[in-house]
């Protein structure tokens, strides 16, 4: 079972064939939860759960789901998460839209990540709506993640659109890391 979860999760990651083309609508999940393992020593993801996805060119990249900041965000007051160590100083949105932005990519079935100014400042526009900004994101580089799996750094998860937008992140890499835990042992 590890072993197809990891060989699912490697492909989501892996660039198409050449001259292959990515199709305009995802049907598909592009994205997975990355939980970190107790044991992983880098400060920037300690006890951290990631939603990694691939942008559309092919680059591995995630923001931190647990890690909300004192900081919000000029405009509109909304509290802003610590996305990652690449770029701090970008404000990526994660938001809920009916069509894919164009400068944005696909996480989930109508759940986008960009750091594109106009995305951001459309997804801020709709009231009600979705919306989670980070400061920075995750990155590796080509080969860098394959390498922290094969590592045994992180569990893996499914990213469900509530995890995504859950609105109190306090405990939840406890909880997943114990869901993990239990479907390790066979108890759920």
């Amino acid at each position: 079972m590890r072993l197809a979860v990891a060989l699912l999760a490697l492909s989501l990651f892996a660039a198409p064939a050449a001259g292959q083309q990515r199709p305009k609508t995802e049907p598909k999940p592009n994205s997975i939860l990355l939980i970190a393992k107790p044991s992983l020593p880098d400060p920037n993801f300690r006890e951290t759960v990631i939603l990694v996805t691939q942008s559309p060119e092919h680059h591995t990249v995630g923001v931190i789901l647990n890690r909300p900041t004192a900081r919000r965000y000029d405009r509109t007051g909304e509290t802003l998460y610590f996305g990652g160590p690449v770029m701090r100083q970008a404000v990526l949105a994660m938001f809920r839209a009916e069509r894919a932005p164009e400068a944005a990519f696909h996480v989930l079935k109508g759940v986008y990540l960009s750091m594109h100014p106009a995305d951001v400042e459309q997804a801020l526009s709709r009231r009600g709506g979705r919306l989670r900004l980070y400061e920075g994101f995750s990155g590796w580089a080509p080969g860098q993640l394959e390498a922290e799996l094969k590592r045994d750094a992180w569990h893996m998860l499914p990213a469900t659109e509530e995890l995504l937008f859950r609105p109190d992140t306090k405990g939840m890499w406890k909880e997943l890391l114990e869901r993990v835990q239990k479907r390790k042992s066979g108890t759920v």
